[in-house]
């Protein structure tokens, strides 16, 4: 009897009032300190654009690189405009393909579902990637028609015509494809570029469809081709979460 006497008395003796304010005060103090040490270690977005920069395989560019590099030489050992004229179109339609498996790779690797649970969005994913890869094309580009221009003698009215305009039409293919409802894959974006390539190759052949379009036309065709290729980037990076639910 003693001992349940003693047993009794010291359960009340060491009974915990729980307080509940005291407990909601512990938690969000715990959740603070935890924000706080999460956020010394967030990546900026200026460490976001290195690591993507690190993730994109260097071949393409590299592969993209080589091809303008024999497009040079070839050009330039070259005489008739008219073979310079439809193989500038070829190359222009193969420069933008070698973008197409890198900008595939989170659909064919099915990581997206990754990608969408970062701490970065799966649009600001794909913004930083084609950032970064229209920044490096726009430079080898540049240097390519400044070289076409100086060792051919081009216009850059020419060069717009016969080769940018063949490459600004390739990006929208590609990018038409990639944010498209469908879930289509890179080698469907491929063959229609290589079929928008044929079709080129056919105008450039002909002389009466080729030269009955004066030069002011080419420009509005052009403007237009820009203004189609913007939307087209901007569907691909604002839609890039529908696609990844469609697919």
């Amino acid at each position: 009897m003693n001992l349940e006497k003693v047993m009794e008395r010291y359960r009340r003796e060491t009974e915990i009032t729980v307080d509940e304010n005291d407990i909601q005060d512990i938690v969000c103090k715990s959740k603070e300190a935890f924000y706080q040490k999460e956020q010394e270690r967030m990546l900026s977005y200026r460490g976001f654009l290195q690591t993507q920069f690190r993730v994109i395989q260097k071949r393409w560019w590299l592969l993209q690189l080589f091809l303008l590099v024999m497009a040079e030489l070839v050009f330039s050992a070259m005489q008739e405009e008219y073979y310079i004229r439809r193989g500038l179109g070829v190359v222009g339609v193969l420069f933008i393909v070698l973008v197409i498996p890198e900008l595939w790779k989170s659909k064919s690797y099915r990581c997206m579902e990754i990608e969408a649970s970062a701490f970065y969005s799966l649009r600001q994913i794909y913004a930083a990637r084609i950032f970064l890869f229209g920044m490096a094309d726009v430079l080898m580009l540049t240097v390519f028609c400044g070289m076409l221009q100086k060792s051919l003698y081009f216009t850059m009215m020419e060069l717009m015509v016969q080769f940018l305009f063949p490459v600004a039409v390739t990006a929208c293919i590609c990018f038409g494809t990639l944010c498209s409802r469908h879930s289509l894959s890179e080698v469907t974006s491929i063959v229609f570029c290589l079929l928008w390539s044929a079709v080129w190759w056919m105008i450039t052949a002909t002389e009466e469809i080729y030269t009955v379009v004066v030069q002011p036309v080419w420009g509005c065709l052009f403007g237009s081709v820009i203004l189609f290729l913007a939307i087209m980037v901007y569907k691909t990076v604002h839609d890039c979460n529908r696609c990844w639910e469609a697919g």
